[in-house]
């Protein structure tokens, strides 16, 4: 009778409406018999980025419920605990128990940490997935997170993102030469051939550093969170697509001490509610960057593609940086070689049926507004 209960009460919709089969447990007989543990989540993003930040808490509160209460963690936004770009330092010490953040972050440490979020001209977010899931992903990141005492999690995605904020028009590949522009992961690297002086900073401090002309452009992630953190006033020209993150993973890092104390009952909610996670935030994304790109354009955003010629050589240039990379850093070879196959068969699969309908939309919609 438990068992049926069990079962009937695991296929129920997750957070959002979303069904996670596994996310939904009915869990007073179990939450009886397990211990109370109390974590800490630091993320790298601030709390009025309810999306990005979010995800974090449809983690803690998935896994409370999952629990009867007894496994409880405690989200702090980015600085609060420690700042938005050490989070993986915070969880490798043991300073608090888990993070969420986008570990490209991390490319200064060692560029292999790039594809566990996104690296240029990558996976879209389904792809991520099916890399992760089904394709090895998984298991090459985890066996490399071995060396920082972590455990990673996929915990959201963002869906493909925008190119960014521009106070110039890009029209030429030679007006990237000494850009100075917000850019994370390891497109910065491949940005640096062709001229940009990338940087790297938090999401809650990049509206003063455009503001005050320390920068000159900056890419965030998309319409929604744009909009939010005042971009538009500051910068006119809005680019796309943001090929250094064509389906960029937000993961939750567990410090593997404090991972292996828990039932194994309590490791496997955690991994569920990551999973609920990381499907609740690109529906999000996809439900409201719609009528936000509206509003931006409407309100005198000026919406620009990144050129082919520039679109060109940045492919050229990030292809140079990989087998540059993987000449003088074994990790990154190993999953490089893994991945790189990967993503090629997924481009010739979505070129079949995915990309034919979604163009095929495309152009009907366009003809059906005129």
């Amino acid at each position: 009778m438990q068992r049926r209960k069990f079962l009937k009460g695991a296929g129920l919709a997750g957070v959002g409406g979303i069904g996670i089969a596994a996310a939904n447990f009915p869990m007073p007989a179990l939450a009886q018999s397990q211990p109370e543990v109390r974590w800490r989540l630091a993320s790298s993003f601030p709390k009025s980025l309810d999306t990005i930040f979010g995800a974090a808490d449809v983690v803690a509160k998935r896994v409370e419920a999952s629990t009867g209460g007894k496994f409880q963690i405690r989200t702090f936004a980015s600085g609060e605990i420690v700042p938005g770009l050490q989070v993986l330092d915070a969880v490798q010490a043991g300073t608090v128990e888990i993070g969420h953040t986008a570990n490209y972050y991390y490319v200064g440490k060692d560029p292999t940490f790039a594809f566990d979020t996104a690296v240029p001209f990558g996976l879209n977010g389904r792809q991520q997935n099916a890399w992760m899931g089904h394709g090895g992903g998984s298991q090459l990141m985890r066996e490399f997170f071995r060396d920082y005492n972590c455990i990673p999690f996929a915990a959201g995605n963002t869906g493909a993102q925008m190119g960014g904020w521009f106070r110039k028009e890009i029209k030429t590949v030679e007006d990237l030469n000494g850009l100075k522009f917000r850019v994370g992961g390891f497109a910065g690297q491949v940005l640096t051939k062709l001229g940009v002086v990338p940087q790297q900073i938090a999401g809650g401090d990049i509206y003063p550093a455009l503001e005050k002309g320390t920068i000159d452009a900056a890419e965030w992630i998309g319409p929604y969170d744009d909009e939010k953190l005042g971009f538009n006033k500051v910068a006119k020209y809005y680019y796309y697509p943001g090929w250094w993150e064509g389906g960029p993973q937000l993961s939750c890092i567990v410090n593997v001490d404090a991972y292996n104390k828990l039932p194994k009952e309590y490791q496997s909610i955690l991994e569920a509610a990551c999973a609920e996670a990381n499907v609740w935030m690109v529906a999000k994304y996809d439900a409201l960057n719609p009528a936000a790109l509206k509003k931006l354009v409407a309100g005198g955003t000026q919406l620009r593609a990144f050129p082919r010629p520039v679109m060109e050589a940045s492919f050229k240039a990030a292809t140079e940086l990989y087998d540059e990379t993987c000449a003088k850093n074994p990790k990154f070879k190993k999953v490089f070689d893994n991945w790189v196959k990967f993503r090629d068969e997924q481009i010739a699969w979505f070129r079949v049926a995915e990309n034919t309908f979604d163009n095929f939309m495309i152009a009907a919609s366009q003809k059906k507004r005129t």
